[in-house]
């Protein structure tokens, strides 16, 4: 990571970790009804019948009911799971336990399926610190979604999930850094 580029991108995610703690209860519950909406609305336009999605920490917009709802609907859904080499394996898992995995992020406990087995999902729902209007993400700094969705031969649509002051006019932006094909956010549910 260049110097530069690197420094931005560690203070632009730390002002969006402040920005995200100390948000109020009301604004969390509004926010979450709101993301719920535009994901089931996704979704449904779609048709997914399988998505990759992932469990969000207390900090990030709380996809659990739309997790909910799909799964209801009969909706396949892979989480993932971290791991030391930085890829990620999958697993359904059995919406009812969750472990603390690598760097404290919640995890279902299921069966390990492959890095591959993200290959056969409708839509990919990935976390993003940011998004700029033209679809690049920027992460959280680790590079996961981004060694995985650069693995892919053919990539469904990809989603971010952020808050609305997190759809930015661009991001500082590395050669490693993918884009998405769309952003859902309490107000909008944009498409690039």
């Amino acid at each position: 990571m260049s110097g530069d580029v690197g420094h931005h991108k560690r203070a632009l995610r730390a002002e969006i970790r402040e920005h995200r703690r100390i948000m109020t209860a009301p604004e969390r519950e509004r926010s979450t009804t709101e993301l719920s909406r535009h994901l089931i609305e996704l979704a449904t336009r779609l048709g997914v019948k399988t998505l990759a999605a992932y469990l969000p920490s207390r900090d990030e917009p709380n996809i659990r009911p739309f997790l909910n709802w799909a799964s209801e609907h009969g909706v396949r859904i892979l989480f993932p799971i971290s791991r030391d080499d930085g890829l990620l394996d999958w697993t359904v898992g059995d919406g009812e336990t969750e472990i603390e995995g690598l760097f404290g992020m919640p995890e279902p406990v299921g069966e390990l399926l492959s890095p591959f087995a993200i290959n056969d999902v409708d839509l990919i729902i990935v976390p993003a610190a940011c998004v700029d209007r033209t679809g690049l993400r920027m992460g959280w700094g680790r590079g996961y979604f981004d060694r995985t969705l650069g693995s892919m031969e053919k990539c469904p649509p990809v989603y971010a999930v952020i808050f609305d002051r997190e759809l930015v006019d661009s991001v500082p932006s590395e050669v490693h850094d993918k884009r998405v094909d769309g952003a859902v956010t309490p107000n909008a549910l944009v498409t690039f």
